[in-house]
């Protein structure tokens, strides 16, 4: 890092990326926050600056125990450990170290006591609900939301007659005949699939299939709302609806919420032939199903679906996973969130699986925008109408 970048940063102030600290002498608490810039999106530790940024310096012996200190922190205090690289750089006359974290790799970190830490502004803080630390290990590909089973549920919590036709259509024998032919359970045939765990629906087979999944998942509904004007705390709407239903469900009636409430223009058209609707409904079917199918089902919240006169908002819970980056996905570059349920959504929605239905739902909507918070852990696609 350049001195002329150095200043800069500081002159910014501390944030979720920059941290200052006038020294450092306790390596856990060095290693804390090296597990939390680890856990989140990687950043710099200035050492020589105080809280109010103000240069103070190190002395050669403290630059010395301090790239010592880091060492050790960062090998012997971080499970897994980490590699942190130091610069020391002077700055009108005084030494600083500057401490760069990249985000890591293997999520979730902790310390040597077992202690989970993010960022939260300029500080840290302790992880410990149980939900952000399901995401963290989702995040690390060692568990997935789709394959926990959901407590309380059984196998007559499944819509006999929606997964009945799936298993003809899909195996080609009725679900009775098989069941007779095989000798199996009902309960065993789920565990096969990977539905269910000793005649317990996990949340792919509730979604997937369930009779009623939000009796058991109260949050997993659309929420839709087409507002008069372009204001969100606006407090006059044309239509609001919430769905409720299985995957499949959610999505017809989400469609149907969408295109009724969307101008149809003639273009091109004869005057005895129907408008085309003013957003194309490939773009419009393919980020619905990527909303619905790749949001975090960690996070207990509803999708949201608000129409505004100048644009469309589709918003899911959870933002980017891993180091997926917005520009990333507008090159194609896709992660599966939730791969169980995944492998059984080319069945029952528009859906392939290929990972090219941003770039497919851009070459239709080229200004298509994609937002993606970590603060509100949101991801948000913002599709433009039409100006009347």
């Amino acid at each position: 890092m350049e001195a002329i970048e150095l200043i800069e940063l500081i002159g910014r102030g501390e944030d979720s990326r920059s941290q200052f600290k006038q020294n450092v002498t306790n390596p856990e608490s060095v290693a804390g926050d090296l597990v939390a810039f680890s856990n989140s999106m990687g950043g710099r530790i200035v050492i020589g600056v105080d809280d109010q940024g103000t240069v103070v310096g190190l002395s050669s012996d403290d630059i010395r125990r301090i790239n010592q200190l880091i060492s050790n922190a960062a090998t012997n205090l971080v499970r897994p450990s980490v590699n942190p690289t130091t610069e020391n750089i002077a700055l009108g006359g005084r030494l600083v170290v500057v401490v760069t974290v990249q985000e890591g790799v293997s999520k979730p970190y902790a310390d040597n006591r077992g202690v989970f830490w993010v960022k939260s502004g300029a500080d840290k803080r302790r992880v410990t609900s149980r939900e952000e630390l399901q995401r963290m290990f989702q995040g690390a590909g060692l568990v997935y939301a789709d394959e926990l089973p959901v407590a309380g549920t059984t196998t007559g919590d499944l819509d006999s007659e929606h997964f009945n036709r799936f298993f003809e259509t899909e195996y080609g024998s009725p679900l009775d005949t098989a069941l007779e032919r095989t000798g199996l359970s009902l309960a065993r045939l789920l565990g096969n699939l990977r539905l269910a765990c000793d005649g317990t629906l996990n949340l792919a087979g509730l979604m997937l299939f369930g009779r009623n999944p939000q009796r058991h998942r109260p949050a997993f509904v659309v929420k839709a709302v087409a507002f008069v004007g372009n204001d969100p705390a606006g407090t006059k709407y044309r239509d609001s609806q919430d769905f409720g239903g299985c995957l499949r469900d959610l999505h017809r009636q989400t469609m149907s919420f969408i295109t009724r409430n969307l101008r149809r223009v003639q273009g091109d058209r004869g005057f005895n032939t129907e408008g085309g609707l003013e957003v194309p409904s490939e773009a419009l079917e393919e980020l619905v199903v990527n909303m619905l199918l790749h949001r975090d089902y960690f996070v207990s919240a509803p999708w949201r679906v608000m129409l505004f006169d100048n644009r469309i908002e589709l918003t899911s819970p959870g933002g980017l996973p891993n180091n997926l980056t917005v520009e990333n996905i507008r090159h194609g570059v896709s992660v599966i969130r939730n791969p169980l349920m995944a492998s059984f959504a080319t069945k029952e929605l528009p859906y392939r699986g290929i990972g090219t239905g941003i770039r497919r739902a851009l070459a239709a909507v080229p200004d298509l925008e994609f937002e993606s918070d970590p603060e509100r852990n949101v991801f948000t696609a913002l599709i433009p109408r039409k100006a009347q």
